[in-house]
């Protein structure tokens, strides 16, 4: 059983590899799985550079440069968080592409988070393309994680495929 869809990765694969570009990632909510999908690609090393998983706010700021005020004022789940992520990984990692992604993976009661939701963002050469919202599904944490990386990967490919 795959835990990852083989076939985005393997177009991802196909397209940084004909187009001699690299991807790099910043997670929070995913925590690695983006990182892990991207390492099960055929000759990975030739087009991932790599990825940090920033679990928290103090992380966030001095690795990825979050705003600590707004990150603060927002639990570091917004979309404005995440396309810093994903601008800030490409010089911290020298790569092309950047994906970013922070959210909910389960409720937060004392937030009075319930319906879980991340928040994506997808650069090129450091310059935001594509942000938005994910609503995902009331199922275990692990199921959600797996849920945001097929999603993140799936937005990617759609992306690559109408450059």
């Amino acid at each position: 059983m795959n835990m990852y869809n083989l076939d985005n990765l393997a177009f991802i694969k196909d397209y940084m590899v004909k187009h001699h570009e690299t991807i790099a990632v910043a997670e929070s909510v995913t925590a690695g799985h983006i990182q892990a999908a991207l390492s099960l690609a055929e000759e990975a090393s030739r087009f991932f550079q790599g990825g940090i998983t920033t679990y928290n706010l103090g992380q966030k700021c001095r690795q990825l440069h979050i705003d600590p005020i707004h990150a603060t004022s927002c639990n570091c789940v917004s979309e404005l968080v995440a396309i810093k992520m994903s601008e800030n990984v490409c010089p911290l990692f020298l790569s092309n592409w950047g994906l970013g992604i922070t959210g909910y993976a389960a409720p937060v009661p004392e937030l009075e988070i319930e319906n879980l939701f991340a928040f994506y963002s997808i650069s090129y050469n450091g310059k935001g393309l594509e942000a938005g919202k994910m609503e995902a599904p009331a199922w275990g944490s692990l199921d959600v994680q797996r849920y945001y990386v097929d999603k993140m990967l799936s937005i990617l490919v759609h992306i690559l495929k109408n450059k």
